[in-house]
């Protein structure tokens, strides 16, 4: 029909003659999905004003074709803030974050769908610093957000484990009456539990009129990830009572909350339950729930069988928890069975080689250990560098292992001293076989004191007030030698900690933690929670 009307308006010549119904041909074939015969009509234009450029920048965006666009966008001789606004929005879902800002940067008046798709840019691609920061100089600015803005304030809150700039948002949505509606709320839930503060995240939960599965989920995740397993699982019995059918991500949650609080017959029951009732095929991640409740609960080589019964190969995360099982108890032979296959997966990361080195280590094979140090120089495996963040002043702190960097370095390492010093006399005794770099006993005990967890701690018992609790956001899992230290921290200084690793959250106080060792199930539950 379409094509039928465009040909008689070429006969009749209102579609050379007249630009209302040029642009609307333009329009049609660009909705209809037909980019090549939208750019036909518009290059058969006798002129062209900023509305018909807009329509054609706006079809080139609808399909991942910025390139296209942006050459519609360069020849344009005057642009409007739609123009510009489709641009910055058309780099930001290609992922292209840095043309994006570069656009944003030039724009002379914008407006809140201008900050949104920047904003939203920085969250999708996780360079949450900087989509926090152009949250406060959007703030500044006083551009009112809108839902979309805020959900991808919260994103990047949740990421980074800025409690202060999450709990202003929600402050806002109160302030200001905006309707809390599924996808606001799910991130509110979503951002208060990585951010360490259960007890607002059900609350937020529980005030929330309309639910659905991802909030649930959420929710379910939340608790299972602070320790909280058995209320995550009743929640999950409500939410069956309910009638609302489970998914890959609430069973992810459901599984997690198994393997904390060690139910391994629940676990098999509610995986079973999957296929059986639920009619969810279980995925690799939930797999790898499932190779970590067994291998955990110290049935190695039922976990072992699992693998092998796998309906498709297992990939690195999979056997990186079996690796991770047999260090917690010491199955030397497995664990190396494990290593050959993750030598193959993925050759260059460093913690695989950290755990072998740990188990033999316990087996007191120090030829072993010996090896995995040749191994590492050999191969040139470099580490990852920790990475822990504390929000002090609504500014996020960032400090990495060694950090040299921050303004007030010279009063953090003075801080780290005095806190070290006395950890030592309380008790504490660094575990220098956790570092694997042939360097002299001196200079493995001060790089464990300068892992990023303990600097970021140090500055916040420099800035914070007697007593407050401490919370820290690291992008690695926990050290062994860290999480001795932050139990005796807790107890020398009477602080409470909250400190979230790659994994889970540990609460530290009165010299215990909620939970000893994590999670090790690695990179499952970022993955995962991407999609919340």
């Amino acid at each position: 029909l379409g094509a039928s009307l465009h040909a008689r308006a070429v006969r009749s010549g209102f579609a050379a003659a007249d630009l209302f119904v040029r642009t609307a041909l333009v329009e049609m074939y660009a909705k209809s999905g037909r980019a090549e015969l939208a750019r036909a009509a518009f290059d058969e234009a006798p002129r062209r004003d900023v509305f018909l450029c807009n329509v054609m920048l706006a079809a080139y965006v609808a399909r991942g074709e910025v390139a296209e666009a942006r050459q519609v966008f360069d020849g344009m001789r005057d642009r409007d803030l739609v123009s510009w606004n489709t641009m910055i929005h058309g780099y930001a879902v290609r992922g292209d974050v840095g043309m994006a800002r570069e656009i944003f940067d030039a724009t002379s008046d914008r407006d809140a769908f201008s900050w949104s798709s920047m904003i939203s840019a920085y969250a999708k691609g996780r360079r949450s610093k900087e989509a926090l920061e152009l949250w406060k100089v959007m703030r500044a600015a006083r551009i009112a957000p809108d839902c979309i803005t805020m959900v991808s304030v919260l994103s990047a809150c949740s990421d980074m484990g800025a409690l202060t700039i999450g709990a202003e948002v929600h402050r806002f949505v109160e302030s200001h009456r905006v309707e809390v509606d599924m996808k606001l709320g799910t991130a509110l839930v979503d951002m208060y539990a990585k951010c360490g503060d259960i007890e607002n995240s059900l609350k937020v939960f529980h005030a929330m009129p309309v639910m659905d599965v991802l909030t649930w989920s959420s929710m379910i995740i939340g608790l299972a990830n602070h320790g909280l397993g058995h209320d995550a699982l009743s929640l999950f019995s409500e939410m069956i009572s309910q009638g609302l059918q489970p998914n890959e991500i609430t069973f992810v949650g459901v599984l997690m909350a198994c393997t904390h609080v060690g139910l391994v017959s629940d676990g098999k029951k509610y995986f079973s339950s999957m296929t059986d009732v639920h009619g969810v095929v279980p995925r690799v991640e939930h797999y790898g729930c499932m190779v970590d409740l067994l291998g955990r609960a110290g049935h190695v080589e039922e976990a072992m069988q699992l693998i092998r019964s796998m309906p498709f190969e297992p990939d690195a995360i999979i056997w990186r928890t079996l690796l991770g099982a047999c260090r917690i108890h010491k199955n030397v032979e497995i664990a190396e069975e494990a290593m050959a296959k993750l030598r193959v997966l993925d050759p260059l990361a460093d913690g695989h080689y950290v755990l072998l080195s740990n188990i033999y280590a316990q087996a007191n094979s120090w030829e072993g250990v010996a090896e995995m140090r040749k191994t590492i120089k050999r191969e040139n495996i470099q580490r990852v560098p920790g990475r822990s963040s504390i929000e002090w002043e609504n500014t996020v702190h960032e400090f990495v292992s060694g950090d040299r960097s921050h303004p007030r370095i010279e009063e953090i390492y003075k801080m780290l001293e005095e806190m070290i010093g006395r950890l030592i006399q309380a008790g504490y005794r660094p575990m220098t076989s956790l570092v694997l770099q042939d360097i002299d006993e001196q200079s493995k005990k001060r790089a464990l004191a300068e892992h990023s967890e303990k600097l970021a701690i140090a500055f916040g018992l420099l800035t914070t007030p007697p007593g407050s609790t401490l919370r820290i956001t690291k992008n690695l899992r926990a050290c062994e030698d860290c999480h001795s230290a932050i139990k005796l921290i807790s107890l020398v200084y009477g602080r409470k900690l909250i400190v979230r690793d790659r994994n889970r959250f540990h609460h530290f106080n009165e010299g215990q933690c909620s939970f000893y060792g994590g999670s090790i199930i690695y990179y499952i539950l970022p993955k995962v929670m991407e999609v919340i």
